[in-house]
């Protein structure tokens, strides 16, 4: 399945390039579960006081950072599901900081932003492998930009996978 799931060239935008590149190769339904416990075991080890802490001022906390995690595979894997289905709207774009500013990630407890991560981790691998083998090359746009489907379940762990590297360069 990991050849079906790898985009081509011209299914994403350039900015999308590094989160792809961060899970070339690997399997992706696979990496989409694993990367629940990575997450866990990193804010766990962090803790709910330090969680509510940015590293620099004007940054997210690594809440908000989770939160922000959260809310863009959501996101992703409504596009994904879109255009698996065929749909010839264009989708709009989003705000990530007026998304995060509005969503007040820090009066949540870790405990709930960690579990609403891992049912939205479970419900996005149960889309992807739910859908028909033939959907995985649609595409649509999405933020002005031509996507498919599966450069869009390429983006998901990409994008966190991005997020990791920062979070365990700056938080800890």
């Amino acid at each position: 399945m990991n050849e079906l799931l790898t985009p081509q060239e011209g299914e994403y935008g350039h900015f999308y390039e590094g989160y792809i590149s961060w899970v070339k190769g690997k399997d992706i339904p696979k990496l989409l579960l694993s990367q629940i416990e990575e997450i866990r075991g990193l804010y766990e080890k962090m803790g709910e006081e330090k969680s509510n802490i940015a590293y620099s001022p004007g940054k997210w906390t690594a809440k908000e950072v989770l939160g922000h995690i959260t809310d863009t595979d959501r996101i992703m894997c409504f596009r994904a599901l879109c255009f698996a289905r065929g749909e010839k709207a264009a989708l709009s774009g989003f705000d990530q900081d007026k998304y995060v500013a509005s969503a007040h990630f820090n009066n949540m407890p870790l405990v709930r932003l960690l579990e609403d991560f891992e049912m939205s981790r479970y419900a996005i691998t149960s889309l992807l492998n739910s859908l028909p083998v033939e959907s995985l090359k649609n595409t649509g746009i999405a933020n002005e930009t031509v996507v498919s489907v599966r450069a869009l379940f390429n983006i998901i762990p990409g994008h966190t996978q991005h997020h990791l590297n920062i979070l365990r360069e700056k938080y800890q």
